[in-house]
């Protein structure tokens, strides 16, 4: 049992972002909405007190996870955590910052292939989900190495936390695109290695988690 190293990572949405027009927003660096201290404290109190933190290097993860410090005692300080740019949101490409009518207006042929295959297809100058999460898998796999047997807690969007949960279940990418994952929601993954299988297995102890009264 001594030889186990279980490495735990608390994959966090973040706060809802700023965008009353409703565009494609993908890498486009948007304000959140961290106003509401109660979703924060609720967060603050499901994390693990030492943990090392991660972000993307998009200003709502930054915004969220200094939300969620802010709200919990034990932190006492703003948190400066690492950037980690394989973590980032997917490329929309020239897509990003129009509305999905103005999408379908101009390019109706390709705004309907993608949503048929959403893993496989990359919008124009932009990236698809399955490369998506191939940069994901590498992220984790390097922190994973790096932090073995800590908590790690990455502050990110939902494409790169349905990549996540992809390699931790082993299915393809397409399937991972099924699973809901809500602004502020936890979803945690267990990494558990030891001699007999050092590349470890993987085990899922939450999805889409709301903290507090915004369980539902």
């Amino acid at each position: 049992m001594n030889d186990i190293v279980e490495t735990r990572w608390w994959w966090i949405r973040h706060a809802p972002v700023i965008n009353p027009e409703g565009r494609i927003y993908g890498r486009c660096d948007l304000e959140a909405d961290c106003g509401d201290a109660a979703i924060y404290e609720g967060l603050a109190a499901m994390l693990p007190r030492e943990a090392h933190w991660v972000a993307s290097p998009l200003r709502r993860t930054h915004q969220t996870a200094a939300a969620i410090h802010a709200a919990a005692e034990h932190h006492g300080g703003a948190i400066a955590p690492l950037i980690e740019p394989d973590i980032v949101e997917q490329d929309f490409g020239e897509w990003q910052g129009l509305s999905w009518p103005e999408l379908e207006a101009r390019d109706e042929k390709s705004y309907h292939r993608f949503w048929l295959a959403p893993a496989h297809q990359a919008p124009p100058g932009g990236e698809s989900f399955d490369a998506l999460s191939v940069r994901v898998a590498g992220a984790i796999g390097r922190l994973t190495e790096r932090h073995a047997g800590s908590d790690i807690v990455a502050v990110a969007h939902g494409g790169p936390i349905r990549a996540a949960l992809a390699l931790a279940l082993g299915i393809e990418a397409e399937r991972a695109l099924a699973f809901a994952i809500a602004n502020c929601s936890l979803t945690r993954l267990d990494h558990i290695a030891d001699p007999a299988t050092p590349s470890g297995v993987w085990r899922v102890a939450m999805v889409n988690q709301l903290p507090g009264r915004f369980r539902r």
